[in-house]
């Protein structure tokens, strides 16, 4: 946990298209990923996606992201060890689905061009535990990032 206190969200690290806020009066300003993205994006950018103020109601934002690293994971190599054999074609037709656009999306989290939030590794060790004991299974890989889901 110690190493995920440590990394600082930087300019490079934002995506693109990622909201930006510009409500200096939100009180949670310092700790929201969307007013700090804002803070930290270029002095040349003239346009883009934005959190309007209609978002922010009674003082609650529906777009508050905590600018706090999470841990993402990727690849599935060792995933399927504690299924029976004769439920492995299925128990990964079932985490196949969960991503609901075929095996595109799954090979690429398999192979890392996109990494799990720590909500999908829940949902997807979820989905393993209805075939067998999850105990000792892990991701391939993990790294500490922001999540700008």
């Amino acid at each position: 946990m110690l190493g995920l206190m440590k990394k600082q969200l930087k300019y490079e690290n934002i995506p693109h298209r990622y909201e930006l806020c510009f409500n200096e009066n939100c009180q949670k300003r310092e700790r929201c990923m969307h007013y700090q993205a804002y803070r930290l994006q270029s002095e040349t950018r003239l346009y883009g996606p934005a959190i309007f103020p209609a978002a922010w109601n009674s003082g609650e934002c529906l777009h508050f992201r905590d600018v706090k690293p999470v841990q993402k994971a990727w690849g599935f190599s060792h995933l399927y060890d504690n299924v029976p054999r004769h439920m492995r074609a299925e128990a990964r037709r079932c985490v196949m689905d969960y991503f609901s656009s075929g095996n595109g999306p799954y090979y690429r989290y398999h192979h890392g061009e996109h990494m799990l939030t720590p909500r999908q590794q829940e949902d997807i060790m979820n989905i393993l535990a209805r075939f067998g004991s999850t105990s000792g299974l892990a991701f391939d890989h993990y790294v500490t990032d922001f999540d700008f889901t």
